[in-house]
């Protein structure tokens, strides 16, 4: 049971090997959805934490690393992004994130489970607070077959911010979903997709390199970055486009009218540094 009799909630992953534990206070909510099981925590130090399925999903603590990571570096890499798309992201950082940018123009949340974003409005409203931006539109539908009914060459970053690739999220990883990316994007067009870890997950980044290529997509980048509540501490976003995705708009990063808790020039650049065993086992086009 994730909630022990000593008030620790502790996500075991027997696949890995691995535990992730933190002390509670109290239990706030749980409900069971059409879709998942969602719980919300009092923690001792990380604040408010929300579980899916008995997996760690966003606490009040540290989300700003993860959100900031999914948003700004493919932002600031594509030329003039205006036209944005989230799939999944029902807790609405990633949306308050994109909106921090003035130049976009429209940011479109397809997340099937309306109950994460109410939830997180009622427990994390920080995250919420650009939900009533005009620019903004929150859809509660099925996200892949939104993305398959959008025009082509329409969007100008898409941002999967999804569950892991297992169930109903394996398919947001396969070469057919990556295929209709490609062609709801435009030509500088960029997607962004969380990549699970890339010390216990090697074998999911680098499938899914494999499927982005196969789907049209010539360069791929994976940026990484720490996520403690996330299985080994470790987590990564990766890139893909058809334009070199190394290259940023450094001189708009140095000069943003808005604030970031972690990212920055610097850590855009070291984001994409490629570790020793990445670069033996993957084939980088970048």
């Amino acid at each position: 049971m994730p909630f022990d009799t000593q008030n620790w909630f502790t996500e075991a992953i027997d696949e890995t090997g691995t535990a992730f534990s933190l002390k509670l206070k109290t239990k706030l909510h749980e409900e069971q959805t059409p879709y998942q099981k969602i719980e919300i925590f009092d923690t001792q130090t990380f604040g408010k934490l929300m579980v899916i399925d008995g997996c760690t999903m966003v606490s009040s603590r540290d989300n700003f690393l993860y959100h900031e990571m999914m948003a700004h570096p493919a932002l600031f890499t594509h030329p003039a992004p205006q036209r944005v798309l989230i799939i999944g992201g029902g807790d609405c950082g990633t949306l308050r994130e994109v909106l921090k940018h003035p130049w976009v123009k429209q940011a479109c949340q397809v997340d099937i489970d309306e109950r994460v974003t109410r939830l997180s409005e009622k427990y994390f409203p920080e995250l919420c607070e650009s939900n009533q931006d005009p620019r903004a539109e929150l859809h509660f539908s099925d996200g892949i077959k939104w993305l398959q009914e959008t025009a082509p060459d329409s969007l100008d970053v898409i941002i999967v911010d999804s569950t892991d690739p297992v169930g109903p999220g394996e398919v947001l990883f396969s070469e057919e979903f990556y295929r209709h990316c490609r062609r709801a994007l435009n030509h500088d067009g960029i997607l962004v997709q969380q990549s699970e870890s890339p010390l216990l997950h090697q074998d999911i980044l680098l499938n899914m390199y494999q499927r982005m290529q196969a789907a049209g997509f010539s360069h791929q980048a994976t940026l990484n970055f720490p996520q403690p509540i996330y299985p080994s501490g470790w987590w990564s976003a990766t890139l893909a486009g058809n334009t070199k995705l190394q290259h940023f708009r450094e001189q708009d990063v140095q000069q943003k009218t808005f604030d970031c808790q972690y990212y920055n020039a610097d850590i855009h650049k070291g984001a994409l540094a490629v570790p020793e065993f990445m670069k033996k086992t993957f084939t980088l086009s970048d």
